[in-house]
């Protein structure tokens, strides 16, 4: 279709609505809310009856394992939790990786602040890292999603942007992150 033909539809469809007025646009609306969540509601709804018939399937057999799986314990994601701490002693290497994941990015990374600590309730050692960081927008952003996805034990706790003028591409940014440590070498409660 040429636009043409699309702004002409446009204009039919914009006209046909302001005669009908607000009370009609409004039925309108919300029918095709309705609609829109009845369509998302009908396959989950779907997805349930189907895993309800395999569990039938799996206890007529008598295969009741995979239908009554063991509760997941406070104990059990303790231990996960502690398993997934990155190491103390390494905490200066992923300084280095940082700023690695900087140059990827494109973003400019001149120094940072650093602050280590320990945590007494989760008894984890913390290393407190704030970077001053300047490049675009999407580079900032990208960079920030590299390194949560590169360093699982890290947590983005502050992003602040500030721009001087409305027409500069470059913005400077605040990164603070903290890196969750153990003390011990292979990770696991301290």
């Amino acid at each position: 279709m040429s636009s043409m033909t699309l702004s002409a539809m446009a204009l039919r469809a914009r006209l046909f609505l302001m005669a009908r007025g607000p009370v009609l646009c409004g039925a309108c609306v919300l029918a095709l809310a309705a609609g829109a969540a009845l369509a998302w509601l009908l396959p989950q709804r779907a997805l349930h009856a189907r895993e309800q018939q395999v569990a039938l399937r799996l206890i007529k057999q008598g295969n009741t394992d995979v239908v009554h799986a063991a509760p997941v314990t406070a104990s059990d994601n303790l231990a996960l939790f502690y398993a997934a701490l990155g190491e103390k002693r390494y905490a200066e290497q992923q300084v280095k990786t940082l700023f690695a994941l900087a140059g990827k990015a494109g973003v400019v990374l001149n120094q940072g602040e650093y602050k280590a600590g320990f945590d007494r309730n989760a008894r984890v050692y913390t290393y407190q890292v704030t970077l001053p960081v300047k490049g675009s927008y999407n580079d900032v952003s990208k960079f920030s999603l590299m390194v949560l996805r590169t360093i699982p034990f890290a947590s983005l706790d502050e992003l602040s942007f500030k721009r001087e003028n409305i027409g500069e591409t470059q913005v400077e940014a605040r990164v603070r992150l903290t890196l969750f440590l153990a003390a011990g070498s292979t990770g696991g409660a301290p």
